[in-house]
């Protein structure tokens, strides 16, 4: 059942440093809500928080690497026992691999893999089994019948099709799409919503942590070249943000953002072979 509303509500955000992480934290804040602001920079964090105060709300940073099992165990056990259980987690954290397979190593995989799917299983696990907990804690009648608490997990349009260029990016993404439909089926009797949220192009400044293979050189001309097509888009986080308000408010399972992910998920149900064929000719930098 939905959350319908976000005041007294706690929230917990990975990747809230910047981008749609820091955008998601202040439109929740904006409704009510206080912010848990994780990002392994904690400076950003605590700008982010700084901004949810200024919009009257609470917040708290703290630096999380998401892919570190150990300390996000820590950082969920720090969030219940100096606030509460959160109602709301936001599993944003990520960061973006280009270039063809065979390029990439195997510590290559294990970092990919580590933060954009490791990090949705720890924070989906631990922040999950505490609402269960509390679910199950609850009298058989309880004031908030429909209430549970929301998971969001933001996947990418890159779920929906093959790419040579992103084969790491695309897997993990993928990946988290199904897990978050796993997730749903499987939280529904606690009445934890799950919602995959899946944008197409954002602009926000994540070409620059982007990581292609190759010299210097290649990776600056990647970078400005991704920037630039980010620019040209036009698509600010601010609206991926309040795509993620109004899902948890709905309890959405999965939600394309933008004119480019709605088409993605269309051809992947009408017209695979069309995106094989366009994976083909991903453009990948070279070095």
């Amino acid at each position: 059942m939905p959350l319908a509303h976000f005041d007294g509500a706690l929230a917990v955000i990975t990747g809230a440093g910047s981008g749609i992480g820091r955008a998601t934290a202040l439109a929740l804040a904006e409704n009510g809500a206080t912010v848990v602001a994780a990002d392994p920079d904690l400076a950003s964090a605590e700008r982010t928080v700084v901004l949810a105060e200024a919009l009257g709300a609470k917040g708290a940073a703290y630096r999380v690497d998401v892919a570190d099992g150990a300390a996000m165990e820590a950082f969920a056990a720090e969030v219940r026992n100096a606030h509460r259980t959160p109602d709301i987690v936001v599993n944003n954290a990520e960061i973006v691999m280009v270039g063809p397979f065979l390029r990439h190593s195997a510590e290559d995989w294990e970092r990919v893999i580590g933060v954009n799917l490791w990090g949705v299983i720890h924070g989906s696990r631990l922040f999950g089994g505490q609402m269960r907990a509390r679910v199950a804690a609850l009298p058989a009648k309880p004031e908030k019948p429909n209430f549970g608490g929301h998971i969001v997990n933001v996947a990418s349009a890159s779920a929906f099709a093959p790419s040579s260029a992103r084969p790491a990016y695309c897997t993990t993404k993928a990946a988290v799409l199904m897990l978050s439909e796993c997730l749903r089926a499987e939280l529904a009797s606690s009445r934890i919503g799950v919602t995959a949220v899946c944008p197409g192009l954002v602009t926000t400044g994540i070409a620059r942590h982007a990581v292609p293979p190759g010299a210097d050189e290649a990776r600056a001309r990647f970078v400005a070249r991704a920037e630039r097509l980010l620019r040209l888009r036009s698509h600010p986080p601010e609206r991926v943000a309040d795509q993620i308000v109004r899902a948890i408010i709905k309890n959405r399972p999965v939600v394309t953002v933008n004119a480019e992910g709605k088409a993605l998920r269309a051809v992947s149900r009408t017209a695979p072979p069309l995106l094989r064929l366009l994976a083909r000719h991903s453009p990948a930098p070279q070095p």
